[in-house]
């Protein structure tokens, strides 16, 4: 039977037994698991019909000892229907935070645990130094957030490869750099201690911001729906502008970039005429203990117009194709990475875990539906404190052609 409110469901079920109630909610997750074209709207108005009767009939009635019966289930947000205490692990993470924060921003009523898991981190964000003033705002579901993040990855560029942090901003911390091996010890002789290297660095707070705008039909999705879009609108959006920042940001109210964030000068820089030679020029340029990880990176125009036809005196190519272990290639065993923010006949080897995008604080999501009240669009509006830049210039050479800067002084 198909309800068209929760009204309608309640009043089917308000006289039924806990054990009809148990049996049509393990029904209903039989069907969830087993038929992928579900009707998940129809369901979802089912399943808060029996949370209704549920607790109207638990007012009436307890157990032999005197406990409320706690044993329905809610399939689809995986919680039980009554007494579910407010998650005291990481809120962010929990199914209750996730199923609360998508139903605000669909505009979508809240059950009762729902609503104080999201007052409890709505008091979490304040403190951790987010303020907000839409109607409705909240930090984004860390498996969500996850979720975008390795969505991100997985279509390649450098995000896949830089080191990711999540510090505080505006505080120093060091970074080590590679050290010297150990050495063979003459028994009984003195060994002098050596003096760590380490590179300080510190984050700022820059704000990555993207509006966007959805009728207010939007309020009839499931989660599952919304969840997705907006994963694919973050990736495509504010991770793109980090991936920007990451190679060509000036520092100037965002991050630091490969390209005007290092001091580029004839010890780390390689003309790049797209000879063979250009690239063992850079391998020798690249200083010891950054070479075992170091990735070549170019844009797509750069690898198949200057790179993929090159070949040494006996003829073997330079650039090696990886279908294998399902990678771009290799160039002088060194994994190459394509990002098409990379100018033309720009191409940066380096070990990129020693460069650092920080996201102290994940993604926050508000909801306003004042600014297009006419047109009956809802407003979102994705904002991310973040900073990104290089930790050690040592670890990067640039191979650069005539018109990119082949000529560096330094920056």
């Amino acid at each position: 039977m198909e309800f068209k409110t929760v009204q309608d469901a309640f009043n089917h079920y308000r006289n039924a037994s806990l054990e009809d109630i148990e049996k049509r909610a393990a029904e209903i997750k039989g069907t969830i698991d087993n038929d992928p074209d579900a009707d998940v709207t129809a369901i979802n108005v089912e399943i808060e019909g029996l949370n209704e009767a549920k607790k109207n009939i638990q007012d009436k009635q307890k157990n032999g000892d005197g406990e409320m019966d706690q044993r329905s289930f809610n399939p689809i947000t995986g919680m039980s229907f009554k007494n579910e205490q407010v998650p005291t692990d990481n809120i962010f993470e929990s199914a209750e935070y996730r199923s609360a924060f998508f139903k605000t921003m669909l505009g979508q009523d809240l059950s009762e645990v729902e609503q104080r898991t999201f007052n409890t981190a709505m008091n979490e964000q304040r403190a951790s130094g987010f303020n907000t003033t839409g109607n409705s705002s909240a930090v984004l579901p860390t498996q969500t957030l996850n979720e975008v993040i390795s969505k991100a990855r997985k279509e390649g560029g450098l995000l896949s490869v830089v080191r990711n942090f999540n510090l505080p901003s505006n505080i120093s911390v060091p970074i080590g750099k590679p050290t010297e091996k150990a050495a063979w010890h003459t028994e009984g002789t003195k060994v002098d201690a050596e003096q760590v290297q380490t590179a300080r660095i510190k984050f700022e707070s820059h704000e990555v911001m993207k509006v966007f705008s959805m009728s207010i039909s939007a309020k009839q999705m499931t989660i599952q729906a919304f969840e997705s879009y907006l994963v694919d609108e973050l990736t495509s959006t504010v991770l793109e502008a980090i991936e920007d920042a990451i190679v060509n940001g000036d520092g100037d109210g965002k991050g630091k970039g490969l390209l005007e964030g290092i001091e580029w000068t004839d010890d780390n820089t390689v003309d790049f005429d797209g000879s063979y030679n250009n690239f063992t020029d850079a391998m020798a340029k690249l200083k010891r203990g950054y070479a075992g990880n170091a990735r070549f990176v170019m844009n797509n125009a750069t690898l198949y117009g200057k790179v993929y036809g090159l070949t040494d005196k006996n003829g073997r190519p330079l650039f090696i194709d990886d279908a294998k272990n399902e990678s771009i290639g290799r160039i002088l065993g060194k994994q190459v990475v394509v990002d098409d923010h990379m100018p033309d006949d720009t191409i940066v080897l380096g070990d990129f875990n020693y460069y650092g995008v920080n996201m102290p604080q994940g993604v926050v999501l508000e909801t306003s539906r004042e600014s297009n009240f006419r047109s009956g669009l809802i407003d979102y509006r994705a904002v991310a404190i973040a900073d990104c830049k290089p930790l050690v210039d040592e670890a990067f050479v640039k191979l650069s052609g005539a018109d990119n800067g082949g000529d560096d002084t330094p920056s």
